[in-house]
């Protein structure tokens, strides 16, 4: 309904701009002959009525090119609205392969610059219609002095419309798509290189991260001048093709009265710029497009996993050849790189779990859509990763809490104290990524945080990495708690001993089998057989 409107009011915007100055033109010029004509001519002359047409175009080109922006960016506006909690959502509940293939530089990219392009789409909706009936308009107007010049304005309009797409195609397009694609890989860039800002000042390699930087920036530089040159040669064609139609148009209407004379060559003129609309829109097609298809990409839902077919029957997990169920506990521990951290993303649903892997509740993991398999599951990352906010709203990614609950947490994690020596408390800023913590205080924020999480399992990576001995033995204490206390059941992976000593049972994955049967390269082979030391 907006964009109707949108498009009604651009009509009425480009005809009473083409009727505004060609009555305008009729009007001065028939009030000077009639000026010249002597006295009784200039009394005789109807100029009330005239100058009330004026007034009246006037009054309707300014409230509709009101009515034009406000329709059709409030259209655009919630479009975008609905458009990027649609495609975070579809990130996030998504493929996990695709998740993890896209950067958080691409994705920062796409749901930002791609939906600011797209956006411009439903504002230059209304260009067409408001180029078409300027032009209806124009035509009208330079018939009433010869039909001829309304045909050849007919004909110059048509190629200004014509050379406008081929110049937009063949250079405004190709520049347009390349700035897009540009913009995500500098943005992934400038996201890698500011994770590693730390070492990149150690190592003294400040000078080298900006020429890399500089670098990727010149593909999009060269892209964003490409696309002024073709707007500039957009607007070279549009005024070669105004003076065309001026110039045609005066030379057929000399002999028709002056006053119509007038009024055909400027609604010739504003009947070409009518078109210069259309041409802007078409310029920034290429741009459009191609966010659009980037788009697409990432709100395509997955076709390999037939979802919300079958449930788990319980909270039950078969893993490494075992049945287990909450209250139980169960540590997995084996040298670095044997496949710990891969196969609990598979567990979890942050990666694909290939066929056969594992169980939840009597279902193959891999018939599960992984939205199920999450909320089987609490999880603290081995890599934390905290959002440049609060206290708050670090703990409130698992739910909606009140403070007594959220303090509760902190506690648990040894973090409550912490905080409560800052004047602000939970709404403490943390910075980028938990900047402003140490790396045991990201790492116990993040444990907090999955305490918070009501689920049958407690997955911890490494939860006390980092951590000295009083302060590691005051998390498990209050872990053994929490735990016995909620019946969750717990599926640790550490490298140090005393987090084990609260599970009852240990698998170690100790050779390169173990890596192969978690499907390094997509798919499990061989034989897997752990080892269960306890």
């Amino acid at each position: 309904m907006r964009l109707q409107l949108a498009a009604g009011a651009a009509a009425v915007v480009t005809v009473a701009a083409v009727g505004l100055l060609g009555l305008s033109g009729w009007f001065i010029t028939g009030a000077a002959l009639a000026g010249l004509g002597g006295l009784a001519a200039a009394q005789a002359f109807n100029y009330l009525t005239p100058s009330a047409v004026i007034r009246l175009l006037a009054i309707l080109r300014t409230g509709a090119r009101y009515v034009e922006r406000v329709a059709g960016h409030e259209a655009a506006l919630r479009a975008l609205a609905r458009l990027r909690p649609q495609l975070f959502a579809a990130l996030a509940s998504g493929s996990p392969d695709r998740a993890l293939a896209l950067s958080s530089g691409e994705a920062s990219a796409r749901l930002v610059q791609d939906v600011d392009a797209v956006q411009t789409l439903f504002v230059r909706l209304s260009a067409p219609w408001g180029a078409l009936a300027g032009a209806a308009a124009a035509i009208a107007l330079t018939a009433l002095a010869s039909p001829a010049a309304a045909l050849l304005l007919t004909l110059c309009m048509s190629a200004s419309a014509a050379g406008s797409l081929l110049l937009s195609r063949r250079l405004s397009d190709p520049a347009g798509r390349a700035a897009q694609i540009a913009v995500g890989v500098l943005k992934t860039r400038l996201s890698a290189l500011e994770s590693a800002a730390p070492e990149l000042r150690a190592y003294g390699l400040e000078t080298w991260a900006v020429a890399d930087c500089a670098d990727r920036a010149r593909d999009l530089d060269e892209s964003r001048i490409k696309i002024a040159l073709a707007a500039g040669w957009l607007a070279t064609w549009q005024t070669a093709a105004a003076a065309g139609a001026v110039i045609l148009v005066t030379l057929t209407v000399v002999s028709a009265p002056a006053p119509l004379a007038a009024l055909a060559i400027l609604a010739a003129l504003m009947g070409v710029e009518s078109t210069a609309s259309l041409a802007s829109a078409l310029h920034q097609n290429g741009a459009a497009a191609q966010a659009a298809e980037r788009l697409d990409v990432l709100a395509a839902s997955p076709s390999t996993i037939q979802t919300g077919l079958v449930a788990p029957s319980s909270d039950a997990v078969v893993l490494f050849g075992r049945s287990v169920a909450p209250p139980s506990r169960l540590a997995v521990i084996g040298a670095s790189g044997v496949g710990k951290t891969t196969a609990l993303e598979r567990l979890i649903g942050l990666r694909d779990a290939p066929a056969g892997l594992f169980k939840l509740g009597g279902v193959d993991a891999a018939d599960l859509d992984p939205t199920r398999r999450r909320a089987l599951f609490a999880y603290a990352a081995q890599d934390v990763r905290l959002m440049d906010a609060s206290v708050r709203d670090n703990l409130g990614l698992a739910g909606a809490f009140e403070d007594e609950t959220l303090w509760a947490a902190l506690d648990d994690a040894d973090l409550g104290d912490r905080f409560r020596r800052d004047p602000l408390g939970l709404d403490a800023p943390i910075g980028p990524d938990g900047a402003r913590l140490s790396g045991g205080e990201r790492r116990r924020l993040g444990l907090a945080r999955a305490f918070l999480r009501s689920a049958p399992w407690l997955v911890l990576d490494e939860p006390t990495e980092g951590l000295d001995a009083a302060t590691e033995a005051r998390v498990l204490a209050a872990l053994d708690r929490r735990l016995s206390t909620s019946g969750q059941g717990l599926i640790l992976v550490s490298h140090r001993l005393a987090p084990t000593d609260l599970c009852d049972a240990v698998v170690r994955l100790a050779d390169e089998r173990s890596a192969l049967a978690f499907g390094q390269g997509g798919q499990p082979v061989g034989v897997f057989d752990p080892q269960f030391v306890q």
